[in-house]
């Protein structure tokens, strides 16, 4: 592994842990802010804010890193990451948190450049391999941010955000003496087109070749949104969980998740092809949701995780095929696309998710899990026709 991935991966790892510190401090943050206990309505609010801001401007920023580089937009998206957490760490009103998680959304640019970064430095055969730890270092963070969120907010409060804009600190020195740009800039200029955030995804629908990939990245990102609205719910409900059950079953969920991208994408790949490794951990984790939905004790939820762990070499191979989809001096353009439509399916996903849920409580709340069993149905015949690409240009 080269210098420059260790530091992409370890910038990665920073970050996450940076976003999962705030997680268990935010709601009581609002409250705080508010002096209202019913602060679910606001929560979604924050949450849709930050990815309506990334799915307008996501496209934009790969775009620009195509052409001033990737190691520019990687500081600027870090800079943002640390005025949101200072934002927070001192808002005293409502408007301060909005105005800090709507510029955090704008410059989050930081996991779209990644991914075009390692792109730019390994070869197609190690991709898989590599998107698969870039994954994994995601899932590490979000593993160790929650726990250590929730210890430091035992001591004040407003803790927790500033760890997270310090974290984000360190993130930025460290990309600014040890990463090497991956992408000389473009000597021309700078069209006032790039700037256009639906340019891009113009260029998507006029490259009919793109569609499948990008429909597959919304699908998996919706499907993996029903985890975060649904999970504690259906845990309560279902078991009648306490939060330290519940805690304990995401622990791992992300432990097995993390293991399975470090060790699974490479291997597969070469074993099954890009398209098998996809289906394969469709088909497992599909069999997990199944096992869930009707499982009536705790021991058959901790049962199923390691399928789910198998599920985990599907993302990376799908982000292997994606960057052979484009030229490379596209490849942050169409990263940006990518982004974007993750940020569209965490709109759109946890409003479907937990309106079904509601729905299906009473009578049956492991149906939830059936629903995405179905969304992953709908995905199936769209990696089969993945076939392999000539790289598209600009139309």
């Amino acid at each position: 592994m080269t210098r420059a991935v260790a530091v992409i991966y370890l910038t990665i790892v920073l970050d996450a842990v940076g976003i999962g510190l705030v997680f268990p401090i935010l709601p009581a943050l609002l409250h705080d802010v508010t002096h209202t206990d019913d602060v679910a309505f606001l929560l979604g609010v924050m949450t849709a804010l930050y990815a309506a801001m990334q799915f307008i401007c996501a496209p934009v920023l790969g775009s620009l890193s195509d052409r001033l580089g990737r190691r520019p937009l990687l500081l600027v998206s870090l800079a943002g990451a640390i005025v949101n957490y200072l934002f927070l760490a001192a808002a005293p009103d409502l408007w301060m948190l909005l105005l800090g998680r709507a510029i955090a959304g704008v410059t989050s640019a930081n996991v779209s450049v990644a991914t075009a970064y390692i792109t730019d430095v390994s070869r197609e055969d190690e991709r898989a391999r590599r998107f698969g730890l870039l994954n994994a270092m995601f899932g590490m963070g979000f593993i160790i941010g929650p726990v250590l969120g929730g210890a430091l907010g035992d001591h004040w409060l407003r803790l927790p955000f500033v760890v997270a804009a310090a974290l984000n600190g360190c993130n930025v020195l460290l990309a600014l003496l040890m990463l090497p740009e991956s992408r000389p800039p473009d000597p021309g200029k700078i069209e006032i087109a790039v700037l256009n955030p639906l340019r891009p995804l113009r260029w998507v629908f006029a490259v009919k070749s793109l569609l499948p990939v990008v429909l597959l990245f919304f699908l998996f990102s919706a499907t993996g949104e029903a985890y975060g609205v649904c999970w504690a719910l259906w845990g309560g409900d279902t078991f009648h969980w306490s939060g330290l059950w519940i805690g304990l079953s995401l622990g791992t969920f992300g432990v097995c998740q993390m293991l399975a991208q470090i060790f699974l994408p490479g291997p597969a790949v070469r074993l099954l092809t890009e398209r098998g490794a996809i289906l394969t951990g469709v088909t497992c984790v599909c069999t997990a949701l199944t096992a869930m939905a009707f499982a009536n004790q705790s021991w058959m939820v901790f049962g199923a995780m390691p399928l789910f762990a198998l599920g985990g070499m599907g993302m990376p191979a799908l982000q292997s095929i994606a960057t052979r989809q484009v030229d490379a001096h596209l490849q942050g353009q169409f990263q940006g696309v990518l982004a974007a439509t993750v940020s569209l399916a965490s709109i759109v996903a946890p409003l479907g998710f937990s309106s079904l849920y509601f729905a299906v409580r009473d009578e049956w709340p492991g149906a939830i899990w059936l629903s995405v069993v179905a969304i992953y149905a709908i995905a199936i015949p769209v990696v089969v026709t993945l076939r392999p690409a000539n790289p598209a240009s600009e139309p």
